[in-house]
């Protein structure tokens, strides 16, 4: 799997991300499009991995939550990404359930192969590697402890590098999933 610890490395701060997130919580329009640019592509990168093809509808809805209750947030970038994760994932959670595990695409795009992960592997990879979060922050979010995330983010990046065909899953997978190099 790499050099130990390897996979557990995600960026540990955006400045970027907690400025925009404090101007945007004052009303700043520009600033929310900002933050919207930089946590969008991961979250909804998540939601095509646990929730297929209705993934956009499901950010949308996400999106018309974050900002209404953006003003109560409290907390830095880091936060954010985990609040944004929570309330998406609640949004896919409480949607209608149509078709099953067939909402979730067949093929060969990264969210494809993710979602032939079972849900809560599929789902540590993603908030992992796609939103960018934090081991606690990914436990928070599942509801589930850190050691049955960490079991759980393992598990499925050795499973996605045998469907990647490729030993240095790290890299791969991340870059694959959207994490920056």
């Amino acid at each position: 799997m790499g050099r130990r610890g390897h996979a557990q490395r995600v960026p540990t701060g955006d400045p970027a991300l907690d400025t925009a997130v404090a101007r945007a919580q004052d009303g700043d329009e520009t600033a929310f499009a900002a933050v919207y640019r930089l946590v969008h592509p991961g979250l909804l990168g998540y939601l095509r991995g646990i929730a297929g093809d209705e993934a956009e509808d499901i950010a949308a809805a996400a999106w018309r939550e974050i900002a209404r209750e953006l003003p109560r947030f409290r907390g830095d970038g880091r936060g954010f990404r985990g609040w944004t994760a929570s309330i998406a994932r609640r949004h896919a959670l409480d949607r209608p359930r149509r078709g099953g595990a067939s909402a979730r695409r067949p093929g060969h795009s990264p969210e494809a192969l993710v979602a032939r992960l079972p849900r809560a592997q599929a789902e540590a990879v993603l908030l992992r590697h796609a939103v960018r979060l934090d081991e606690p922050a990914v436990a928070r979010v599942m509801r589930r402890p850190r050691p049955v995330v960490r079991v759980l983010a393992r598990r499925g990046l050795r499973s996605l590098a045998r469907l990647l065909g490729t030993d240095e899953v790290t890299h791969d997978v991340a870059r694959t999933l959207g994490e920056p190099g």
